[in-house]
């Protein structure tokens, strides 16, 4: 199949604004990662029990993933740069409320305004970085991503030293983060309103027009297929993170007997390799093509994850970052992919894969709860070692021709 390219494909790269962009999404995620990391501090605190800390991951992923695909839809024909700036308000507001609930009932308030800010930053800095691409799609995507990932490690880390030792009320002192973010997004949205106008006024080659193809070279329902097949796969990929988001800290101290701040830094360390997955992956994916990267992500990770609950503290933080490392590899390729089967649907395409994905990944989140207060968190490992295995759906998926850009 021949894919159209973005007419940005006939400039290189927007460096300044894919590095603000990654430096906004590392704040983003940085403050959404404090939820899980601030668990062991809540459960004892509020008295807890696993099916309620799960049902706060479900409040928060929820929450965005009922509104990123509609917001993603609505700004594919009203682009609203702007409104990362709003959603990151709503991330503050919710910040606070972490910081001082008095009650259960506020907590999951507080965390549903923090997946609010996450459904409106996502899609239109997903097309921000697909337009800044310059062609270059899965470079783009790996160092968006790698904010992400990155971000989402050191909320553990910062929880640590910081949160742990200080208490609950310290997490406001993470205001400092959300408006620093929301400076950078007026400074993006700026930049990119100024690129837009240029390459609007700027007149289009012939022949990057005249490559566009007539018609779609997918039906619709095939269309439709592949992009369930997608969002499967990557909610394999999510329930599995979540099960370490959420429980892998009770999971090290329970079997293990380290302490809070030990767990936090082996969190940090399985997160961390996120970072480096998600940008080797959309490097690698630009010169190999996607279909070998999400390959990779499957067959190489189903034989670590089979072998981790039967492995000692040490192995298990080795093959913890090899894991991690080897699936996020994908998350680059599977939302490239899918753009490419809908070229005009940036937006919704970031809507529906940061957020339905995560959204039920949430929900595996609050049901793996319920299951570990049955059987308990050991076992429940060994059920979610098997989750990699769904990624084999990916036989099913029609092939894309790589362009290289």
């Amino acid at each position: 199949m021949n894919v159209s390219q973005p007419i940005a494909s006939t400039r290189r790269a927007d460096l300044p604004v894919l590095f603000a962009l990654s430096a906004t999404h590392l704040l983003n995620d940085m403050i959404q990662s404090l939820i899980p990391a601030i668990y062991p501090i809540i459960k004892t605190a509020y008295a807890l029990d696993f099916g309620q800390i799960g049902l706060i991951t479900l409040t928060f992923q929820i929450t965005a993933s009922l509104l990123q695909p509609v917001v993603g839809a609505y700004t594919d024909k009203n682009p609203m740069p702007y409104s990362m700036v709003v959603g990151m308000g709503c991330t503050l507001t919710g910040l606070i409320g972490l910081a001082y609930a008095g009650s259960y009932a506020l907590l999951l308030v507080s965390a549903a305004c923090v997946g609010l800010g996450s459904s409106i930053f996502h899609p239109e800095a997903t097309r921000m970085a697909r337009n800044a691409s310059g062609g270059q799609q899965g470079l783009a995507q790996g160092i968006f991503q790698v904010g992400g990932q990155s971000g989402g490690a050191l909320g553990p880390l910062l929880a640590a030293f910081i949160i742990v030792p200080r208490g609950q009320a310290s997490v406001a002192w993470f205001s400092a983060a959300a408006l620093l973010a929301m400076i950078l997004m007026v400074w993006t949205a700026r930049r990119y309103a100024e690129l837009s106008k240029a390459a609007a006024a700027a007149p289009k080659p012939a022949k990057v027009v005249a490559a566009a193809p007539a018609v779609p070279a997918h039906t619709k329902g095939q269309i439709a297929f592949a992009i369930t097949i997608l969002v499967i796969l990557l909610f394999s990929k999510n329930a599995y993170s979540s099960s370490f988001s959420s429980y892998y800290t009770f999971y090290l101290i329970g079997k293990f007997g380290i302490s809070v701040q030990g767990s936090q830094l082996m969190l940090f360390l399985f997160l961390a390799a996120a970072a480096v997955g998600a940008l080797a992956g959309g490097i690698i994916g630009d010169r190999i093509g996607r279909n070998r990267i999400l390959w990779f992500s499957i067959l190489g990770a189903l034989p670590f994850s089979l072998i981790l609950p039967f492995a000692d503290l040490f192995w298990t933080g080795v093959l913890t970052v090899v894991i991690n490392l080897i699936m996020a590899s994908s998350f680059a390729a599977i939302l490239i992919y899918a753009m490419e089967l809908m070229p005009g649907r940036i937006g919704l395409i970031g809507g529906l894969f940061y957020g339905l994905s995560f959204g039920l990944g949430g929900l595996a989140a609050a049901i793996l709860g319920e299951v570990a207060d049955w059987i308990g968190i050991e076992a429940v490992y060994r059920i979610c070692a098997f989750l990699p295995a769904i990624g084999l759906l990916a036989w099913f998926l029609p092939k894309v021709e790589h362009r290289r850009g």
